[in-house]
C-alpha cells in the first residue's frame, strides 16, 4: 500500500501554534503564512521524484547554525527543514496510529490548520488515511464558508495534492476517490492539473472494472459534483453497481446509491426495477442508518418518487422517533418533507415532535417551523405544545423570520382555528412586520396570510383598505389574465367579513367583478363538501321525522356564497314549510352536517373555514344547528336517530313544530 510518511513535530512551528493556522491566524495575516509555509515546505516538496507517495516532515528547533547535509543553514532559533536523506527506510521509527481513532479525531477538527497539525505528529500513514485528511481539509473549509482561493494558494496545501495528482496509478482504489473526492468537494474546477490526472486514473480504473463497490459510490458522487447529473460516466458506474450482490453494500453505500439514482430523477422509470430491489432491500438496514443517513434516503425517495416504498418510509418513521433529538434542523426538516410529500403521519411521531419542538423553543430554526407547521397543517394536525411553542418563538425572534416563513408559520393557526395563549402578543408582532414589511410579502402569500387571520377573528381592518384596492388587485393579478378562483374567494370571503364583523370598517369595497358566486373550490379552501355518507343517514332520519323529502332542501346556494348542507324553512307559528315555497318563509335552519374532514385530526375541533362559515350563517339570520358525525356515530337505531333529530330541531327553546 502507498504510505505518506510525517516527520512528528511540524506543530511546535511558531506559525502553527494557533489553531487553523494555515487557514486564518487572529495575530498574523493569511500571507504572512502562506509565506512562511512556502519557504519552509517548498525546498524538500518539489525535490521529491515520482514514485510511491512517502512524505516525511523533518523540523527542528536549532540552538546555533547547523546543515544536516552540509549545503541547508538555518539561523539560531529559527525551524527549518531538510530533505530527509533514508527514504526507502520510512518504517524507522513509525508511529502507528489505530484507523478508526485517527479517522474519529480529524472529523472533530474544524479547521485546515488543525487537521495539518495533527498529521504532522504522525511518522507514516497509508495513503487511504492520508487522502482522508485531505478530505476533511476541503470539507471543514467548504464548511466555513471561506473563500477557496486562501487554502489552494497555500504552499503546504499545493504540495500534498500535488503529490496525490503526480502520479496516482500507484494510489490504492480508496485513497485514489477519496482523494478525488476531497478535490472536487473544495475546487470544483476540472481544469485543475491533479484533478485531471485523478479523474483520468478513476476513468481507467473504473473502465477495467477495477473498482469496489465503496469506490464507485464515491466517485459516482464525486463525478456528480464536477461534471452535473448530465455525466455520461455515471450510468456505466450505475451499470456495475446493479452488477453487485446488494448483500456487499454497506448502509453508506445504499443511501449513496440512492443519492446517485436521484441525479438523475426523469430516468427512474427505466430504473424501477432495480429501485424495487434497493427499497426492500433497505428494510433490513434501517436499523443501522445514522439520522443522517435517514433524511437523505427519505429525500432520495421523494425526489425519485417512491410512492410505492411506503413500508420503507413507515419503518424509517419508527426509527426517526427513536433518534429524533440526534436529528440537526436541517435533517428534520427533510424529514418532514418527506412524511408531507408521503403524505405519512404517525401518532407517536406526532408526540415525539411536540416534545421535541417543546424542548427546542426559542431556538428553533425558522425553516424547520415552517416545514412543522405545513406538516400539522397538512395533516390536520392541531397540537397546541407545538402550536403553541412556534407562537412563542416567533414573538421573540420575529426579526427572524422572513415574509414566507412569517406566512407558513400563521396560516396553520387560522386553518385549524387555534389562538394560543400569547395571541395578543402575537398578532400585536404580525401587525407590526406587516406595517413595516408590507410590500416585502409576495401579493398571494399576503392574501393567504391575511384570509388566514380572519379565520380565527384576527380581522386585518387595518390592511382592508390595501388589499382591496386597484394596485394591489393588480399585483395579486400579476401578468396572468385573470385572478386564480381561490384568490377571488378568499377576497370575497374577506369583503364578506368587512360587512358582518367589521362593520366600523368605512373604506374601499371590493369591485362585484372580483367577487364569487359560491365557496366551494375545487381545492375545498373556504367549504368542505358534505360527506355523502353521513348525508344520507341524516337524510332517512329527516324523512322520517318530517314525513316526507318535501320539507327540507339539500346543498343550498345561498346569495351570501356559502353552500348549506340542509336547509328548512319555517313560518311564524314555527311549523315547517315545503321546501319550493318562498312566501311567508319567517326563519331558516341551516343544517351543518359535519363529517370526519370538517375537523381537526381525531378532535371535535372545528376547522376554521367551517367555524367561520357558521359564524357567518348565524350573523346572516340563520339558526345554524350542527349535525357532527361523532354524534351520528353513537345512535344504535333508526329510532334514535329520529329522536336525536327532533332534539336538534325542535328543542323547547327553538320554537319549531313539524
Amino acid at each position: 500500500m502507498a504510505l505518506v510518511t510525517l516527520r512528528r513535530n511540524l506543530c511546535h512551528l511558531s506559525d502553527f501554534r494557533i489553531h487553523g493556522a494555515l487557514a486564518a491566524l487572529k495575530t498574523q495575516h493569511v500571507n504572512h503564512v502562506h509565506r512562511t509555509v512556502k519557504e519552509h515546505l517548498c525546498p524538500w516538496f518539489w525535490s521529491l521524484q515520482p514514485g510511491p507517495i512517502r512524505v516525511r516532515f523533518h523540523h527542528a528547533h536549532c540552538k546555533k547554525f547547523h546543515s544536516e547535509n552540509g549545503n541547508d543553514l538555518h539561523p539560531v532559533g529559527e525551524p527549518g527543514f531538510s530533505q530527509v536523506h533514508n527514504w526507502d527506510r520510512f518504517e524507522h521509527n513509525v508511529k502507528n496510529v489505530d484507523e478508526q481513532t485517527f479517522y474519529r479525531k480529524i472529523n472533530s477538527f474544524t479547521s485546515s490548520g488543525e487537521v495539518l497539525r495533527f498529521i504532522s505528529t504522525l511518522e507514516t500513514l497509508p495513503d487511504t488515511m492520508m487522502a482522508e485528511a485531505l478530505r476533511r481539509i476541503c470539507e471543514v473549509e467548504k464548511k466555513n464558508q471561506r473563500s477557496p482561493k486562501e487554502i489552494l494558494e497555500s504552499s503546504a496545501f499545493q504540495a500534498l495534492c500535488d503529490r496525490f495528482g503526480r502520479d496516482p496509478s500507484n494510489l490504492s482504489n480508496a485513497g485514489l476517490v477519496t482523494a478525488f473526492q476531497a478535490l472536487t468537494l473544495l475546487c470544483g474546477d476540472a481544469q485543475s492539473h491533479s484533478l485531471m490526472n485523478l479523474e483520468a486514473e478513476c476513468q481507467r480504473r473504473l473502465e477495467r472494472g477495477g473498482l469496489d463497490v465503496r469506490s464507485l459510490c464515491i466517485l459516482g458522487e464525486s463525478l456528480i459534483k464536477l461534471h452535473g447529473p448530465g455525466c455520461s460516466t455515471l450510468d456505466l458506474i450505475v451499470y456495475q453497481l446493479q452488477g453487485e450482490s446488494l448483500a456487499t453494500f454497506t448502509p453508506e453505500d445504499i443511501v449513496t446509491l440512492y443519492r446517485l439514482l436521484q441525479a438523475s430523477p426523469e430516468k427512474a422509470d427505466q430504473q424501477q426495477r432495480f429501485l424495487n430491489k434497493i427499497n426492500h432491500f433497505s428494510l433490513s438496514l434501517v436499523s443501522n442508518l445514522s439520522p443522517k443517513l435517514m433524511s437523505q434516503m427519505l429525500t432520495a425517495l421523494v425526489v425519485l418518487d417512491q410512492t410505492q416504498a411506503l413500508p420503507l418510509v413507515i419503518k424509517l418513521s419508527k426509527y426517526v422517533v427513536r433518534h429524533i433529538a440526534r436529528f440537526t434542523s436541517e435533517e428534520l426538516r427533510k424529514v418532514l418533507e418527506a412524511f408531507i410529500y408521503f403524505g405519512h403521519s404517525d401518532r407517536f411521531f406526532t408526540e415525539t415532535l411536540e416534545q421535541h419542538v417543546a424542548s427546542l423553543c426559542l431556538t428553533l430554526d425558522p425553516e424547520l417551523v415552517s416545514r412543522v407547521m405545513e406538516y400539522c397543517s397538512r395533516k390536520l394536525i392541531l397540537s397546541e405544545p407545538i402550536f403553541n411553542a412556534v407562537a412563542e418563538t416567533f414573538v421573540c425572534q420575529t426579526e427572524k423570520f422572513s415574509p414566507s416563513q412569517t406566512a407558513e408559520l400563521i396560516e396553520p393557526f387560522g386553518k385549524l382555528n387555534y389562538l394560543p395563549p400569547n395571541a395578543s402578543a402575537l398578532f400585536r408582532k404580525l401587525e407590526n412586520m406587516l406595517l413595516t414589511h408590507f410590500n416585502h410579502f409576495p401579493p398571494k402569500t399576503l392574501l393567504k396570510l391575511l384570509h388566514s387571520c380572519s379565520l380565527i377573528e384576527r380581522h386585518p381592518v387595518n390592511f382592508m383598505t390595501k388589499i382591496f384596492s386597484p394596485y394591489f388587485l393588480q399585483r395579486l393579478q400579476g401578468e396572468e389574465s385573470y385572478l386564480d378562483r381561490l384568490s377571488l374567494a378568499q377576497l370575497t370571503q374577506l369583503f364578506l367579513t368587512s360587512i358582518l364583523e367589521c362593520q366600523f370598517y368605512k373604506g374601499p369595497k371590493l369591485l362585484p367583478k372580483f367577487q364569487v358566486k359560491s365557496f366551494l373550490t375545487p381545492c375545498s379552501s373556504l367549504e368542505t363538501p358534505m360527506d355523502f355518507h353521513l348525508y344520507k343517514s341524516v337524510m332517512i332520519g329527516l324523512i322520517d321525522l318530517l314525513g316526507a323529502r318535501l320539507y327540507f332542501a339539500s346543498k343550498v346556494l345561498t346569495p351570501y356564497c356559502y353552500t348549506i348542507d340542509v336547509e328548512i324553512k319555517l313560518d311564524e307559528d314555527g311549523f315547517v314549510l315545503p321546501f319550493t315555497i318562498d312566501e311567508d318563509v319567517h326563519k331558516r335552519v341551516a343544517l351543518c352536517i359535519d363529517g370526519p374532514k370538517r375537523f381537526c385530526l381525531n378532535s371535535k375541533h372545528l376547522l376554521g373555514k367551517e367555524a367561520t362559515k357558521q359564524r357567518h350563517l348565524r350573523l346572516l339570520g340563520y339558526q345554524v344547528v350542527q349535525i357532527p358525525y361523532y354524534e351520528i356515530e353513537m345512535l344504535k337505531s333508526r329510532l334514535e336517530l329520529v329522536d336525536y333529530l327532533q332534539g336538534k330541531l325542535f328543542s323547547q327553546n327553538s320554537g319549531g313544530h313539524w
